[in-house]
């Protein structure tokens, strides 16, 4: 069996391939057209960033079965073709997890001592040791915004510094925290007593802009901020405006809104810090992805394992069709909850009816564990390590005795956090329309894609027709309507399926409408 491997990457790879049987082949820099002249003989294919796997490229990929690669992102790789085709994807996840982690604590402290910046003057001829008087980091309070691999790395380190780390994570349970000596607080408290805040979420559209202007005035007074997660979690012209009023102190960034940041002030702010995207990027971290793919590539030739794997649609191409629109219904129930419940997650509670999902439990568990993670953790989810994270993260699956329903086959999932419930029930009609059928106990039929706007409101009249007339003004096309109410006159639940997205301006006109409350936007994907 051959392994093309078309990047650069450290000898130990192709070492640890050719050991365990595998003839390699180390073509690095073929163009796209070569690509595709000699992918047809490979059964592996092993890519850092710089081989673009197009659809066209997998179209010509004959014998390919596996597509490794030796890092974090996929962007290069055309997923949706790979599975299509049936052929895996999978990456190294974790693989740069110490290198950030370290990155993050070395742009700390060159932070609070102003490292780049001194260097720089002493270059120049200059002698400013007054001009560069810095902070002690010993007994300062660290905000971590995000407490998954990196966060969690993070904290052990800078608590070595002597700092108090504080952090906020809707998943992490207080438990796990404990034994790490963080202490859980909410956001706004974070924003209030930290002195250094540094950021390690997924960008989502809820941490899109997360320290903005309104977040930043609630924060210290001479706070600084880390960012060596993703470009947009922190609104760079707000930082701007921030750091020229002194209300932040300074910055170190390594990601960007854009990248390369050309033309971006933050370059030359004096009190701002900045690499080139550098987390990954130290010889261990590739040595560790180039050893780490070859391994899991082996395993999942030989049957062993399938870590890492991000597409693990490919390997749900083998189950029954009848199904497998139960796994996309359950991986949406779960993001749809993610995005709809107010306080942390703790404990997640699943009910099947019918004997196609009794028998397909663990599956479908891992697939609304997937929906769940994925939209709140930076890592790759899949259906492989979903309940790894989970159970790492403290949150608690359990079985729940099954409630009659109208379908012969219905999934129904309730989760717990903070004192807040919810519970959703989905089906499937005929063989492949998915929908939620119920929502904390109203009987709805929702379409579960795109953008859905849902909302608490008195059974009145007038309240569907000031929503309709609002979105309207604004440009704002309603795809479909699902009303419940528990009796005339008292609680309703309203869900709308939206055309296109709704902007934050307009979400904030909704909220303040007489009688609305608890309105949510949630983003699924489509069907």
């Amino acid at each position: 069996m051959k392994i093309l491997v078309s990047d650069q990457i450290e000898e130990r790879c192709r070492e640890i391939l050719a050991a365990e049987g595998y003839a390699v082949d180390y073509k690095p820099g073929l163009s796209d057209v070569e690509l595709r002249k000699i992918i047809g003989g490979y059964a592996g294919l092993v890519v850092r960033s710089a081989t673009q796997v197009t659809a066209e490229v997998i179209s010509v990929a004959t014998s390919l079965k596996i597509i490794g690669r030796a890092g974090t992102g996929v962007d290069n790789i055309d997923v949706e073709a790979a599975t299509r085709r049936g052929i895996l994807v999978m990456n190294t996840p974790g693989g740069n997890t110490v290198s950030t982690a370290e990155l993050t604590v070395s742009m700390l402290l060159s932070l609070a001592r102003n490292i780049p910046h001194a260097h720089a003057s002493l270059v120049a001829g200059r002698w400013d040791r007054k001009k560069f008087t810095g902070t002690e980091v010993s007994t300062k309070t660290l905000g971590i915004v995000g407490l998954g691999k990196i966060g969690r790395e993070v904290a052990i380190r800078c608590q070595a510094f002597g700092m108090k780390t504080i952090g906020y994570d809707p998943l992490l349970s207080e438990e796990v925290a404990l034994k790490m000596n963080i202490d859980l607080v909410s956001l706004d408290e974070l924003y209030r007593r930290s002195d250094f805040i540094t950021v390690h979420t997924p960008l989502t559209p809820e941490t899109k802009g997360l320290l903005n202007d309104e977040t930043l005035a609630k924060c210290k007074r001479g706070v600084r901020l880390v960012n060596c997660a993703r470009g947009g979690i922190i609104d760079e012209q707000a930082l701007l405006r921030a750091l020229a009023s002194g209300q932040v102190a300074g910055a170190a960034l390594d990601v960007f809104e854009l990248e390369p940041p050309t033309g971006n002030p933050l370059l030359a702010h004096e009190h701002v810090i900045v690499t080139p995207h550098l987390g990954a990027s130290t010889e261990e971290a590739q040595e560790k992805v180039a050893v780490q793919i070859a391994h899991q590539m082996v395993d999942a030739f030989k049957g062993r394992g399938f870590a890492g794997v991000v597409n693990s649609a490919a390997m749900e191409l083998t189950l029954e069709e009848a199904l497998k629109p139960f796994l996309g219904l359950a991986e949406k129930m779960g993001s749809f909850i993610a995005q709809t419940i107010s306080g942390k997650l703790s404990t997640v509670g699943i009910s099947v009816q019918g004997e196609l999902l009794a028998r397909s439990i663990p599956l479908l568990k891992a697939c609304v564990l997937r929906g769940i993670l994925g939209h709140l953790l930076p890592e790759h989810v899949n259906v492989i390590n979903a309940p790894f994270l989970a159970e790492e993260m403290g949150l608690k699956l359990q079985d729940q005795a099954p409630e009659k329903e109208s379908f012969a086959d219905s999934i129904r999932i309730s989760f717990d956090g903070d004192g807040e419930r919810r519970e959703v029930v989905g089906t499937v009609f005929g063989h492949s329309t998915i929908r939620i059928i119920k929502l904390d106990g109203f009987r709805f039929e929702v379409r579960p894609e795109g953008t859905l706007l849902l909302y608490n409101n008195l059974d009145k009249p007038g309240m569907l027709a000031r929503v309709s007339s609002l979105l309207a003004a604004h440009g704002v096309n309603i795809g479909g309507v699902s009303l419940g109410r528990t009796s005339m006159g008292k609680d309703a639940l309203t869900v709308m399926n939206i055309d296109g997205i709704i902007a934050d301006s307009t979400v904030q006109e909704l909220r303040k409408v007489e009688g609305i409350t608890n309105l949510k936007v949630v983003t699924l994907s489509q069907t």
